[in-house]
């Protein structure tokens, strides 16, 4: 794993792509704490940081599009595979290269708090709380960028799909608030709920009449609880829609406060993708 971890840090700086993430990142944190903090004189810094979140959607996605997708491009995942490295070692060695790129403009934005001190009284665990989050929440990008990157070889596929899910889960609160109880809800639950069913189908199944048959199960199965229980395929989709949400939990700690939840939630889907990242290339290795 540490092989892995030299060679894939090293290639982030090698290029410009590590350059490029770490400008980009610590520009926009450095624009907004200019803004806010030094002009305006807020000594919120969690502002800062939830302000800056959108960078994120653009950057994180550039750096995990190739942790993979480049490996089966270059038909080098093979070599790799076939290596005395086990798959978990080969999935946290690129994961960890790529949150030590993104841990740079974090460990400078530590600095940042501390220049306020010399203006005023500044809430210094409220400020370093929040970046803790903000760190677990970009670690939680990555993994879901590197999961998206093993499943293709096109490293513009892995980025823009990457970009899809984060700007979704990035807009899910307002999609939610958009939901109106009734029967256009259901409706778009429904199909909704057969779209991920589709895309699941895909994924998971070889043959494209296991496929369709499960596709038809599934659907069958949504349309009764539709027609039966609506009011607990609206709930269940309200629950779903609030675990999608991934960026929503960061807002707790804007303002100071800390929240274990969040914390907890950030690592379990870190856990998540990279266990999925593990299962989809042992699924490459055995086929």
């Amino acid at each position: 794993m540490k092989a892995i971890f030299k060679r894939e840090a090293r290639s982030f700086f090698t290029g410009m792509v590590g350059y490029v993430a770490v400008a980009l990142l610590l520009g926009f944190i450095g624009l907004w704490f200019t803004a806010n903090c030094l002009i305006y004189g807020t000594p919120d810094f969690s502002i800062v940081l939830y302000s800056s979140t959108l960078i994120m959607l653009f950057v994180l996605p550039a750096l995990s599009m190739r942790s993979f997708a480049d490996e089966r491009r270059n038909k080098t995942d093979q070599l790799l595979l076939t290596s005395p490295v086990t798959i978990p070692q080969i999935v946290l060695g690129k994961f960890f290269a790529q949150l030590a790129v993104f841990a740079v403009p974090v460990l400078a934005a530590c600095v940042m708090p501390l220049v306020l001190t010399a203006f005023g009284s500044v809430l210094l665990p409220g400020a370093y709380a929040t970046l803790l989050a903000y760190f677990l929440l970009g670690a939680a990008c990555i993994a879901v960028g590197t999961f998206l990157s093993a499943l293709t070889e096109n490293q513009i596929i892995a980025y823009l799909a990457a970009f899809g899910l984060l700007l979704t889960a990035y807009l899910m609160e307002d999609i939610q608030s958009l939901f109106t109880t009734g029967s256009t809800l259901a409706l778009i639950v429904f199909g909704a709920a057969l779209a991920v069913a589709a895309a699941l189908t895909g994924l998971g199944c070889r043959s494209l009449g296991a496929g369709c048959a499960v596709l038809g199960v599934g659907a069958a199965a949504l349309f009764l609880l539709f027609r039966l229980r609506p009011a607990w395929l609206l709930a269940a989709l309200n629950s779903a829609l609030d675990a999608l949400a991934l960026f929503a939990p960061f807002r707790s700690f804007v303002g100071g406060m800390f929240s274990v939840s969040a914390i907890v939630y950030y690592l379990s889907v870190t856990a998540l993708f990279l266990f999925l990242t593990g299962q989809a290339l042992e699924r490459r290795r055995w086929n």
